[in-house]
C-alpha cells in the first residue's frame, strides 16, 4: 500500500485513532503519511475538545453504580478528541494495566487512574509502571494493602512481571516472593501511595539477580529495564495497533532495541507507525475492531453524540471500560465476532443510521450508493460478497448504512 495514498492515510487513522470522516480524510491525505504521523503524536498542550467533556459526578458514589457514568464520559472523550491517538493509547494502557471498578469499589479511584494513564500514556514507560504500582485503584485491585512484613501478598508482584512488564517464563517463584517482600507496607495515600515503615520488610532480598534491601521502587526499575521487558511491550503494542504477534516476530527485533535504549513510548509509537510492515498486506485489513473501538469509530464517523444506548451496548457486547473481566484484560480478535454480537451490532447500527446525516448516500443514484457509503465510512472498497449485499439494500439508505457499519470491511479494519 502506498503510504501517502488515501487508503494509506485511512489505514493510519483506523489504527492510531478512531477513523476519519470523508472530508477529514480528503484534507489529511494532502499532508502525506509522515506528516500525519507527527500530527497524531502531538501530546502536549492538552486536548480542549475532550477536556470539555464534563467529568462524571463520582464523589459520594463510590460503588459500581457509577460505572455507566464513567463509561459514557470516556466514550464521549474518544468521540470528541482532537488528539485521538492520546485517547487510543490511554485505552491500550487500560487494557494492559487492567483494573475493574467491580472489585475496586471506588469510582473516584478509577477516574483518577484513567487520568494517570492519560497523563503518562506517551511518556517514560518506567514512570508509567511506577505510577500504576502506586495507583490506589491498582492497589485495591491487586490487594497491595494486604501485603505486610511477615505475610507478603504476592498478587501485584506476580502480575507486574507476568502481565505488565516481562511476560511468562522470565521469572521464578522465588522472584515473586522476593518481589512481594519489596512491596510490603505500601499504603494508599490520597491519589498515590506511601510506605509504612512499621509494615515494610527491610531485610535483604534477592530479586531477578539483584540483591539488597530493595523496595518496590527498585523492583519497578529492575523489571522495566530487564532485557525481556522491551520485546514484551513492543509485541503487546504491535498486536494492538497492527496485528497479533509474539516476541519472536522479526518486527520485535527491529523495534525493541530502540525502545530498550530510551523506554520512551512516543518514540516507540512513532517507529511502529513508520515501520514498513505497518502498511504491509499482512497488517492492513487484519485487525478486528473491539466493541469500544468500533463504537467510538461509528460515532466519530457519523458525528453522533454518545448516549445511554451506546453505554448499554457495550454491556451487551461484553466490553465495558473500567470493568475488564480479569487482570488479563479483554479477549481480542475473533472473540468479538460471535453471532450474538453481530445481531446486537446490527440493531444498534440501524438505530444510529436513522439518526445520522445520510444525505451524501441518499443523494446518489441507487447503483452508486454503495460507493457513496464507502466514502462516507472511509472504507477503501467492498468485497464482491459485501457489494452484492449492499447493492440489494441500496434502495434504503438507512438499511444500506447499517449493513456497511457491520460489514467485514468495517469490522476488520
Amino acid at each position: 500500500m502506498d503510504a501517502d495514498s488515501r487508503p494509506g492515510i485511512a489505514h493510519l487513522y483506523r489504527r492510531a485513532a478512531f477513523g476519519l470522516r470523508a472530508d477529514e480524510l480528503d484534507q489529511l491525505t494532502l499532508l502525506g503519511y509522515r506528516a500525519n504521523v507527527e500530527r497524531l503524536l502531538q501530546f502536549t498542550g492538552g486536548d480542549s475538545s475532550a477536556d470539555a467533556v464534563a467529568e462524571p459526578a463520582v464523589d459520594g458514589n463510590p460503588d459500581a453504580s457509577r460505572l455507566p457514568a464513567l463509561i459514557g464520559w470516556w466514550l464521549q472523550r474518544m468521540v470528541a478528541s482532537e488528539k485521538p491517538l492520546w485517547e487510543k493509547l490511554t485505552w491500550f494502557w487500560h487494557g494492559h494495566f487492567a483494573t475493574s471498578l467491580r472489585k475496586v469499589g471506588n469510582a473516584r479511584y478509577m477516574l483518577n487512574q484513567n487520568k494517570t494513564l492519560r497523563a503518562d500514556a506517551a511518556g517514560d514507560f518506567p514512570s508509567l509502571a511506577l505510577a500504576m504500582a502506586g495507583d490506589p485503584a491498582m492497589m485495591e485491585w491487586l490487594d497491595s494493602e494486604s501485603n505486610v512484613q511477615g505475610r507478603p501478598n504476592e498478587n501485584f508482584a506476580r502480575e507486574l512481571m507476568e502481565l505488565f512488564t516481562l511476560g511468562p517464563g522470565v521469572y521464578t517463584e522465588t522472584d515473586v516472593g522476593e518481589g512481594a517482600r519489596c512491596f510490603t507496607g505500601w499504603r494508599i495515600d490520597g491519589t498515590g501511595y506511601r510506605v509504612d515503615p512499621r509494615l515494610h520488610d527491610n531485610g535483604v532480598k534477592h530479586f531477578l539477580g539483584q540483591t539488597g534491601n530493595l523496595g518496590g521502587e527498585d523492583v519497578v526499575s529492575i523489571v522495566t529495564r530487564h532485557p525481556a521487558s522491551a520485546p514484551f511491550i513492543v509485541a503487546k503494542m504491535w498486536s494492538f495497533f497492527a496485528t497479533p504477534i509474539t516476541t519472536d516476530d522479526p518486527v520485535v527485533a527491529d523495534l525493541a532495541p530502540g525502545f530498550a535504549s530510551d523506554r520512551n513510548i512516543t518514540a516507540l509509537v512513532r517507529n511502529l507507525l513508520l515501520h514498513p510492515a505497518f502498511l504491509s498486506d499482512g497488517v492492513t485489513g487484519g485487525l478486528v475492531r473491539s466493541p469500544v473501538v468500533w463504537l467510538a469509530t461509528v460515532h466519530r464517523t457519523l458525528q453522533l453524540p454518545i448516549d445511554d444506548d451506546a453505554v448499554g451496548l457495550l454491556g451487551r457486547l461484553g466490553q465495558q471500560p473500567f470493568s475488564p473481566p480479569n487482570v488479563g484484560g479483554w479477549p481480542t480478535g475473533v472473540a468479538w465476532l460471535t453471532t450474538a454480537a453481530a445481531l446486537e451490532r446490527l440493531r444498534y447500527a440501524m438505530g444510529v443510521a436513522r439518526r445520522a446525516d445520510l444525505s451524501s448516500v441518499a443523494g446518489a443514484a441507487p447503483t452508486d450508493r454503495p460507493a457513496a457509503l464507502a466514502r462516507l465510512l472511509s472504507v477503501d472498497g467492498w468485497s464482491p460478497a459485501s457489494l452484492a449485499g449492499l447493492a440489494a439494500a441500496a434502495a434504503d439508505p438507512v438499511k444500506l448504512t447499517a449493513l456497511g457499519l457491520v460489514s467485514p470491511e468495517y469490522l476488520v479494519a
